[in-house]
């Protein structure tokens, strides 16, 4: 693949990206909600699902499929009927609209941290001297707000994903499952720095305080915690008001409220399963075998059995955090095994990744020995003695 090539392309599709939300903004300033606006955006719901089609990489491409074909358009369309974060604000600004759009965030309104001088007056004659078994004159150290991060975290991730990159180069002496639980870890990794690095580049253009895509998922105790509070957090809140929600009102008049979240749980699930697999068809190139189709499906089906037990068995009883942590986790890893990876495989992902690895540290170099070259030249030109 022409490196040179692939960037003009994802120039030219971004371009494009940009004159179709800026043509759907005033469509919204234009139509009114519901149908009308529907069919003026369906031209673009369809543009995005093709645009990705002329991009081959695994970084660009992978990415412009995750943000154009399933994020933008879910957001269109729910701005189609007057919902979600494009229609939450009618003043919103074209910049603000086509990075709402299309990349992975989620404005949060900004939080007031220093208190006027008169409500820190009022707080402190109010208070008590103990509160929750805490003395007031020593509290504890604020915690950070869920899921945000430091930068030391951040580079520990960076760290060990550059030692990962560096294992593979042993990868023929080591187990297959190993190798394989080192790519489930570089494409979480993968996919937090990316997205993060979307989020910093929209907040420092923007001016926006974003809300984090991941929270620690290796964390998590449950499947409902893995998927819903902890896993591609961006990809859960437009899955619930596009797919659960309406699917959840439905289930509601159709079995009762009590296990309508079973019915609303699978079919987004099921979504979620055919978005990941035309993302993976964007990768590839090749039919699917619906192996993407079966993890998903799988999860969703025990998700419903644990939301139904909760319900049901009601149990005061539970594991040890380090331990739920650990089945958790075990058993996402284990049917990934099974179903996701497999696909990735047999695209060659991994080798094509590496290609690109390389392709942009022989950049690096090159751009880093020219600017030496320059910056050596121009010194030693200018101590050199002035010929007479």
């Amino acid at each position: 693949m022409d490196q040179g090539s692939e960037v003009h392309n994802f120039i030219k599709v971004w371009l494009s990206v940009f004159a179709a939300l800026g043509y759907c903004y005033a469509t919204g300033k234009i139509a009114g909600k519901g149908v009308p606006r529907l069919v003026a955006i369906l031209p673009v719901v369809g543009l995005f699902l093709v645009l990705p089609l002329g991009l081959h990489s695994i970084h660009l491409g992978g990415s412009t499929a995750f943000f154009i074909a399933w994020l933008a358009n879910f957001k269109l369309l729910l701005f189609a009927f007057g919902r979600g974060p494009l229609a939450s604000d009618p003043s919103i600004s074209l910049p603000r609209f086509i990075a709402l759009a299309c990349l992975p965030i989620k404005i949060q309104p900004a939080r007031r941290t220093d208190p006027s001088p008169e409500d820190a007056s009022r707080s402190q004659e109010n208070a008590d001297p103990i509160q929750n078994g805490r003395d007031k004159q020593n509290p504890t150290p604020q915690r950070p707000q869920k899921g945000h991060k430091s930068a030391i975290n951040y580079g520990i991730k960076i760290l060990l994903l550059a030692t990962i990159l560096r294992i593979y180069d042993y990868s023929d002496r080591l187990p297959q499952k190993v190798v394989w639980f080192l790519y489930i870890l570089h494409i979480y990794i993968c996919l937090e720095i990316i997205l993060v690095a979307v989020a910093v580049a929209a907040r420092a253009t923007l001016g926006f305080e974003l809300e984090p895509q991941f929270d620690e998922p290796y964390l998590s105790t449950s499947l409902q915690d893995f998927w819903g509070r902890r896993w591609n957090i961006m990809v859960t809140r437009i899955l619930r008001p596009t797919v659960y929600e309406p699917l959840l009102a439905w289930a509601s008049r159709a079995v009762g409220r009590r296990y309508a979240a079973l019915p609303a749980v699978l079919g987004t699930f099921a979504v979620s399963a055919l978005m990941h697999e035309l993302i993976f068809y964007y990768l590839g190139r090749a039919r699917p075998n619906w192996e993407i189709t079966w993890f998903f499906l799988f999860h969703g089906v025990c998700l419903m059995v644990e939301i139904a037990a909760k319900k049901e068995l009601k149990l005061g009883l539970r594991l040890p955090r380090p331990v739920a942590a650990a089945l958790t986790v075990g058993f996402v890893t284990v049917t990934a095994f099974w179903w996701f990876l497999p696909p990735l495989l047999r695209c060659r992902a991994d080798e094509r990744a590496f290609e690109e690895y390389a392709a942009v540290g022989a950049l690096v170099r090159d751009v880093v020995g020219r600017g030496l070259s320059f910056t050596l030249g121009g010194a030693f030109n200018a101590s050199s003695p002035a010929k007479p």
